[in-house]
């Protein structure tokens, strides 16, 4: 598990944000949004500052929230007000749909 949360915070580029949400979503475990935070608490080289609370608010306080916002300004990232602008800079994840396989729906029946 840990593992594809971290793949997941390393796919965001330079100038891109994602939200903890999405991270968890794109590694497959979605509604896991505080174990993605867990995860950049406990963890040392991975971008911590690209991950953003959803609709782009920074969730870290005091000097931590400055950082933050300082290095994500250095990477090119705009703000509207105190939110990222995720317009420009939300970090799209590949669709994960085609690796699925379909599946029948409930009641469905195959004709002979």
């Amino acid at each position: 598990m840990r593992d594809s949360f971290v793949k997941a915070i390393r796919a965001v580029s330079r100038g891109h944000v994602s939200s903890y949400g999405a991270i968890a979503k794109a590694a497959g475990h979605p509604g896991a949004a505080r174990q993605v935070v867990g995860i950049l608490r406990t963890s040392f080289d991975l971008p911590w500052h690209r991950i953003v609370g959803s609709g782009g608010e920074i969730k870290l306080r005091g000097d931590s929230a400055i950082e933050q916002r300082l290095r994500l300004e250095a990477e090119g990232v705009t703000f509207r007000g105190r939110r990222v602008n995720m317009r420009l800079h939300e970090f799209r994840f590949p669709s994960r749909r085609g690796k699925r396989s379909p599946s029948k729906k409930v009641g469905q029946r195959t004709r002979k």
